[in-house]
């Protein structure tokens, strides 16, 4: 009964960044201007929780395992504020 769920719910995980993914490509033909690489962002952000969650088998491990996956996504976030704070920061037309 377990592998009949794991298996549908992996399926609609499948569907779900499918649509994630036209929502990406559907972005990049719209040009949307300055809400772009958000949504972009987001949409990515989006699927990276859903693999992580549904596909590397955290949602139902313990709670050592979410607090790693919890600390891995607080240093991406640091190291992307550093990144993006020095890119802005630049003068590139200099």
């Amino acid at each position: 009964m377990t592998g009949k769920r794991e298996a549908v719910q992996a399926i609609g995980t499948y569907a779900a960044l499918m649509v994630l993914l036209l929502i990406s490509i559907g972005s990049l033909v719209l040009h949307l201007g300055a809400l772009q690489p958000l949504l972009l962002l987001a949409v990515a952000a989006v699927q990276a929780i859903l693999v992580i969650l549904i596909f590397m088998r955290v949602r139902s491990s313990t709670k050592l395992i979410w607090l790693f996956a919890g600390g891995s996504f607080l240093w991406l976030s640091i190291l992307l504020v550093i990144v993006f704070s020095d890119y802005i920061s630049r003068a590139w037309w200099r």
